[in-house]
C-alpha cells in the first residue's frame, strides 16, 4: 500500500513538472511559426512578404475543410510528410526535429492509433484552438 501511495505521489509530482499540451503547442507555435504565420495565425508574420507566395491563414483551416479541423493533414504538413518532394514548398519540415520526442497514440482517421511525436500533437491541438 505504501509503495502504491509513493508511486502515485511520484507520478503526480512528475506530471506537475510537465507543461500542459496547450502550453507546449502555444510555445512551439511562438518559436517556430509566428515569423511567417503571425502571432494570430492569419499569415501576416514578419517574413510573410519575403516568401514569394501567400502564407496560409491558419485560422481558416476548419472553414476550408467543411467545418472540421483536418488534424491528420495539418500534422503531415508540419512534419513535412505530405510535402515531401514538393519543390514549391517554402515551409520548413519540422518532423526531423521531433523524431526523438515522446510518441503518443493518435487516431489518424482509420481507427488505428499511430505513434506520433507529442510536440506535433500539441502544436496541431493549438492550431485547432485558433480556428474561427
Amino acid at each position: 500500500m505504501i509503495r502504491l501511495a509513493l508511486a502515485a505521489t511520484t507520478l503526480a509530482t512528475l506530471a506537475a513538472c510537465v507543461p500542459p499540451p496547450a502550453e507546449v503547442g502555444r510555445g512551439l507555435y511562438a518559436e517556430s511559426c509566428t515569423a511567417c504565420h503571425g502571432a494570430t495565425g492569419k499569415g501576416d508574420g514578419d517574413l510573410a512578404g519575403n516568401l514569394g507566395k501567400p502564407v496560409p491563414d491558419l485560422t481558416q483551416l476548419s472553414a476550408r475543410n467543411g467545418g472540421t479541423f483536418p488534424r491528420t493533414y495539418v500534422m503531415g504538413v508540419i512534419d513535412g510528410f505530405s510535402r515531401e518532394g514538393d519543390p514549391h514548398s517554402v515551409m520548413p519540415e519540422f518532423g526531423a526535429g521531433m523524431e526523438d520526442d515522446m510518441l503518443v497514440p493518435v487516431d489518424t482517421g482509420d481507427g488505428r492509433a499511430t505513434p506520433t511525436p507529442a510536440p506535433l500533437v500539441a502544436l496541431a491541438a493549438y492550431l485547432e484552438r485558433l480556428q474561427e
